[in-house]
């Protein structure tokens, strides 16, 4: 299997992280990529830098507004007498109807939904290279690969289609999605990060082309705490679209197989013509979050099982976060899910 990544990704390097009150260091690092890519090379693939494909396929999904408020945050922002290092956001509105902001500490808090996505010098073009790192996986699997990865970092399925959060700036895995459908009736995107898929589901939330399925830890108390509930089925033609597996808290294997199997039931009567999965590894039982307890035996399981399902398939990385087995899981994933597909 083919990976996807270019070294410009590494670039973005946030450093504040606010947690329960207290400022700590954030742990999206670029460390993240060397992790990634040794567990990709262990698993036999091959790592490929992708082209530069312009803006097209990022505003295939996020709206011009958005997409020129990151090219230019960075530089309005260190105008401002008194800004920290990092644009992070003071106010985050209640409602965002109508009036929009003019200034940049306003639009700031428009378009970022938390603290945890800091912008740098270097963010928006490490956010660009990862958007094309899912691009290039994407067209290699239109060109004939049965599946290819896509080491996108930053991740993505945080993103709105106007709003960053958690550590996401452009919805990597919606963009793979957008693009399979130009020639791809229908596409289904399951998420198995940690943490739901909030940004992939409000893009797609009102859409029957993109079915949209996530397991991840109950938001109940979890971030992003107010999506990602079991009732969220979509709205107007996307009802019945949506479908989540909120999971209850240090759930393990058993647990996650279990969810799985009702994910691709709800695939396979969807009857896609393609797949995303959105690849959170994160869901790992030493991962720093510690949500959910799957093990690195358990990754191969999961790919094994989305594998059976026989579509064609872009693997795109979201979250899973420094700890000694980071690499060792995603070449377990890797590794069932080719196994799986021969």
């Amino acid at each position: 299997m083919k990976t996807f990544y270019a070294d410009e990704q590494k670039r973005h390097d946030p450093k504040a992280f606010l947690s329960m009150g207290a400022q700590r260091s954030n742990p999206e690092q670029p460390e993240r990529v060397e992790r990634l890519l040794a567990g990709a090379r262990a698993a036999g693939s091959t790592i490929h830098r992708p082209a530069s494909y312009g803006l097209g396929p990022i505003a295939a999904v996020h709206t011009p507004e958005y997409i020129e408020f990151l090219t230019h945050i960075f530089e309005r922002w260190q105008r401002m007498e008194g800004a920290s290092a990092e644009v992070i956001p003071n106010i985050h509105p209640f409602a965002r109807n109508g009036s929009y902001p003019a200034g940049a500490a306003g639009q700031a808090g428009y378009h970022m939904a938390d603290t945890a996505c800091p912008i740098s010098a270097e963010t928006f073009d490490s956010a660009c290279w990862s958007a094309w790192s899912a691009v290039a996986a994407t067209e290699a699997v239109l060109s004939g690969e049965p599946a290819a990865y896509a080491l996108c970092r930053p991740p993505g399925h945080h993103a709105f289609a106007d709003v960053a959060g958690g550590f996401c700036f452009f919805n990597n895995s919606a963009i793979a999605a957008q693009r399979l459908r130009a020639t791809a009736s229908r596409v289904a995107i399951l998420d198995v990060d940690l943490h739901h898929g909030n940004g992939t589901q409000g893009i797609f939330y009102n859409r029957a082309d993109v079915l949209t399925v996530s397991l991840h830890a109950d938001p109940s108390r979890f971030y992003p705490f107010f999506w990602g509930h079991a009732d969220e089925r979509g709205e107007t033609a996307g009802i019945g679209y949506n479908y989540n597996l909120p999971l209850p808290r240090k759930s393990g294997d058993a647990e996650f197989l279990e969810a799985l199997d009702h994910a691709i039931r709800r695939i396979q009567a969807f009857a896609p013509d393609a797949l995303v999965v959105a690849l959170g590894l994160d869901a790992f039982e030493g991962d720093p979050f510690g949500g959910l307890s799957v093990t690195t035996p358990g990754f191969a399981r999961i790919a094994e099982a989305i594998a059976r399902l026989g579509l064609p398939t872009v693997i795109v990385q979201e979250g899973g976060y420094l700890c000694d087995a980071l690499g060792d899981n995603l070449t377990a994933f890797l590794t069932g899910f080719a196994g799986a597909s021969a």
